[in-house]
């Protein structure tokens, strides 16, 4: 298991990403349960290393993101951490270079992910989301991008994968009116590909993940290359 953190001050109150490896199988942890896995610069940082790992490895089929705690998944941006993060301009480009080496981390991996949902899944969180292969999430996990709201901005590449995932009606509608929306409606939309029982969640993702890890490798990579193409 791996702690990925600040190396010098390890301040754990910007989070941390942990990645655990059973059998086949990786798993990357949100783990900033206090402020509902909201990601860090550090944590963006660390997100991207992770799965980098995680590719170099021979022995990982299939790759779970998942959140600490029974909360969230990521709840978004830490903007407590904006007046230090994103202080001025250069800090700014920074940060967007490090939340898009995360985001191109998780959609052009090497092996296929899962993100697997429990809670809350905002902002950011839908970012890596959406980045993913698969998403499964439990019948009470919400879902919301607020930037309306906070009167932030995003890229082109990082709504492409929304876009591309659920359409340009209900992207607008998400991005737009910033509501939350529920695990039926994200169903709906095709953002989500299943959604289960809180207490099925584990077992339904654990399944998946012995299926996928079956599976030949090579063809899996042609499959998610070609029809991201």
């Amino acid at each position: 298991n791996r702690i990925y953190e600040e190396a010098e001050n390890k301040d754990m109150s910007v989070g941390k990403i942990v990645a655990k490896k059973h059998g086949h199988i990786g798993q990357v942890i949100f783990d900033n349960v206090k402020k509902h896995n909201a990601m860090s610069k550090d944590m963006w940082d660390a997100l991207a290393d992770a799965m980098q790992d995680f590719d170099a490895d021979d022995s990982v089929r299939v790759i779970v993101l998942e959140g600490a705690g029974d909360k969230a998944f990521v709840s978004g941006a830490d903007i407590s951490r904006f007046e230090n993060e994103r202080a001025n301009v250069d800090r700014i480009k920074e940060y967007g270079v490090s939340v898009n080496r995360a985001y191109e981390s998780v959609q052009y991996a090497l092996k296929p992910t899962i993100a697997k949902i429990n809670g809350y899944c905002y902002g950011g969180g839908m970012g890596i989301a959406v980045c993913t292969d698969l998403r499964i999430c439990s019948e009470d996990s919400s879902f919301c991008i607020p930037a309306a709201k906070l009167g932030l901005g995003y890229r082109v590449s990082s709504l492409q994968p929304l876009i591309a995932l659920i359409g340009p009606a209900f992207a607008k509608e998400i991005i737009i009116t910033a509501r939350q929306f529920d695990s039926a409606e994200a169903v709906a939309m095709g953002l989500i590909n299943r959604a289960v029982g809180e207490n099925e969640l584990e077992s339904y993702v654990g399944g998946y993940c012995e299926r996928i890890a079956r599976n030949a490798p090579l063809t899996m990579l042609s499959a998610k290359r070609t029809i991201d193409e």
